[in-house]
């Protein structure tokens, strides 16, 4: 496996505290129990439908902006896993009894909504070593809860690895090809200009909007009714 940049270590171990939270969310917890209403599994498959197609369009304009071919390599590379996870997505709705009209109908919870926005802003306004360095340090936790959530509904919801294929996804460790071109991102950025406090501050930020996920996911399916 390739090494992480420096700079991603470090941020790494400033942001343990965030991202203890994030591995020992009530939510998941829920799910390992067999505790979370089946029906409720469904709230997830509404928000991450949303997250990914908007996620989508974020990378893509950040492809078109790339100045750099680590830049473009790198987020080529995300696109890629992106348009997979939304085809993952859907197996799991079926699982679940979701069609298309169920999934354009779904509702979603601005808290949960507040990673895409910030991906969007940073497509928008960010270095490609911000958004690069703030989603490299992300996978570390959105890919641990995924494997955790896999194992769950298989054991509890009796659910198949088609049906979880999106969990697995996110659950294999980042590729040394999809590092060695965000170290390569990372490494330009810093050379041209772009501070490491602007990198630290993009991870707090999406580390952040993360945990909001899980509290907005929680917080959704404590309440009664579903659409």
């Amino acid at each position: 496996m390739a090494a992480m940049h420096p700079l991603v270590e470090q941020v790494q171990r400033e942001l343990r505290p965030l991202e203890r939270r994030i591995r020992e969310h009530p939510y998941l917890q829920a799910v390992e129990k067999g505790a979370m209403p089946r029906d409720k599994l469904r709230l997830f498959v509404g928000e991450q439908r949303h997250i990914i197609e908007s996620d989508l369009s974020s990378v893509a304009l950040m492809v078109s902006r790339c100045a750099t071919p680590a830049g473009r390599r790198f987020f080529l590379q995300v696109l890629q896993g992106e348009d997979a996870a939304l085809g993952a997505l859907h197996q799991l709705a079926a699982a679940l009894g979701l069609d298309e009209a169920w999934l354009r109908a779904y509702e979603p919870s601005p808290e949960c909504q507040a990673y895409p926005h910030f991906m969007a802003w940073m497509a928008l306004h960010a270095a490609e070593a911000e958004m690069a360095g703030a989603l490299v340090i992300n996978f570390a936790a959105w890919g641990a809860n995924c494997e955790r959530l896999d194992a769950a509904l298989r054991a509890r919801y009796r659910l198949g690895a088609d049906a979880t294929s999106f969990f697995q996804l996110f659950a294999a460790p980042p590729s040394p090809e999809l590092q060695e071109a965000a170290t390569a991102v990372l490494e330009d950025g810093l050379a041209g200009g772009v501070s490491a406090a602007r990198i630290r501050r993009a991870a707090r930020l999406l580390q952040a909007s993360e945990l909001m996920f899980w509290d907005g996911i929680q917080r959704a399916s404590a309440e009664a009714g579903l659409p």
